[in-house]
């Protein structure tokens, strides 16, 4: 018997000839078919903000994490696998959750080395047209329709990136990252790759054309850090995570003092 076609739909399943032609993403972003969807879009806004306070909800309660981005293509026999699963184990006993994107590969590597050190492991999973199951080392796991919810979910929660070796999904992962770094809209916040015969070319472009014809300032390059120790990995997590509450705790001394001298 042939396994029936699967889809999680936010926090429904739904099989066989339930299951929609397109996902909900895919029906936001397109801007053909009749004019009704316009009338429609109200009641999407709706389910946005639902997904947003069903994601601020299941997790305001983490302690402080590490979001780890890489491949769910990549085997369960590769190298790759391994190194994601000792990332895992790391930062757990370093005293971060793990939160991946809850699929299979490195994500998943990532959830078992948390889960296998006794750590909190998360699956952020998304509404895709094919199958993709959350994998079975997440300990808490929410489902998404909408790309930018989930991403959002990502970056509020996190105190840090690692990207393990992965495709387009991970290079938009790394890209944002970035971007909100440069602009300033996360501070403190570390970027990892982790894997240098990998990221080292895309490093290289980088370095040698976007900083070289300007496109981005030489001080940006400094925001990644590429290795492919583990160990090092985290403490460049660990370091950045210090800095960050020292700073903050600096802030509140000053607005302390400044109340007792208005005082």
């Amino acid at each position: 018997m042939s396994k029936r076609r699967e889809r999680r739909q936010g926090p429904a399943v739904v099989r066989g000839r339930l299951v929609p032609e397109s996902t909900h993403d895919e029906r936001l972003l397109d801007r053909r078919g009749p004019a009704e969807w316009l009338h429609m879009d109200p009641w999407r806004v709706m389910r946005i903000q639902a997904e947003f306070v069903e994601g601020f909800g299941a997790l305001a309660e983490l302690p402080p994490a590490v979001t780890v981005f890489g491949s769910a293509r990549t085997p369960v026999d590769s190298p790759e696998y391994q190194m994601g699963v000792r990332l895992g184990r790391a930062l757990s006993e370093a005293g971060y959750a793990v939160i991946t994107g809850g699929g299979p590969g490195c994500m998943e590597a990532a959830n078992k080395g948390a889960r296998e050190a006794g750590g909190i492991s998360v699956g952020l999973g998304i509404e895709l047209p094919f199958e993709q199951a959350m994998n079975e080392y997440v300990d808490l796991g929410v489902e998404f329709r909408y790309f930018f919810v989930r991403k959002t979910m990502f970056v509020k929660y996190a105190c840090g990136f690692v990207a393990l070796p992965g495709g387009f999904g991970t290079l938009d992962e790394l890209f944002e990252a970035l971007t909100l770094v440069q602009t300033r809209k996360v501070t403190s916040f570390p970027v990892v790759l982790l894997g240098t015969s990998y990221w080292g070319g895309l490093l290289d472009w980088v370095k040698g054309t976007l900083a070289v014809e300007g496109k981005i300032s030489p001080q940006d390059v400094e925001l990644i850090d590429l290795t492919d120790d583990v160990d090092e990995a985290v403490r460049i997590i660990v370091e950045a995570d210090h800095r960050r509450s020292d700073r903050a705790a600096e802030e509140a001394r000053a607005v302390r003092a400044g109340v007792g001298t208005a005082e």
